[in-house]
């Protein structure tokens, strides 16, 4: 069974919403942060929202004011809710888990299968 599992992909419309589910299972939940990341065609995966062990949030500027991150302690789980998304956001959206508290990928010990994302104009 894979530590993180995401949910929640698929195609919408721009200016339209998804949420985004990563169920964390097998390894302790409690004190740890989970990233969202994505990586688009041809680009490098970037960094876009966390939550830290406390819940406390950060974002890249690209999805700043749309994307919300929280965490739901009882059923381990980190959703991301994506409001207004735009043909730019379309990617692969991957979850990620670790102990050190970065926006870089390198340390993330776990990581999802990932879970596509498409914006259609």
């Amino acid at each position: 069974q894979m530590p993180l599992v995401e949910f929640g992909g698929g195609p919408v419309q721009a200016g339209g919403s998804l949420r985004l589910s990563c169920r964390v299972s097998g390894i302790p939940f409690k004190g740890i942060h989970v990233a969202w990341f994505r990586q688009a065609p041809m680009k490098e995966r970037e960094f876009v929202a966390l939550a830290d062990w406390d819940d406390h949030a950060r974002y890249s500027d690209s999805v700043r004011g749309r994307f919300t991150v929280s965490r739901d302690e009882p059923r381990k789980t980190v959703f991301l809710q994506m409001e207004n998304l735009k043909p730019e956001d379309s990617a692969v959206y991957y979850c990620a888990a670790g102990t050190i508290l970065r926006t870089t990928e390198d340390v993330y010990s776990y990581w999802g299968q990932g879970t596509q994302v498409t914006v259609s104009s």
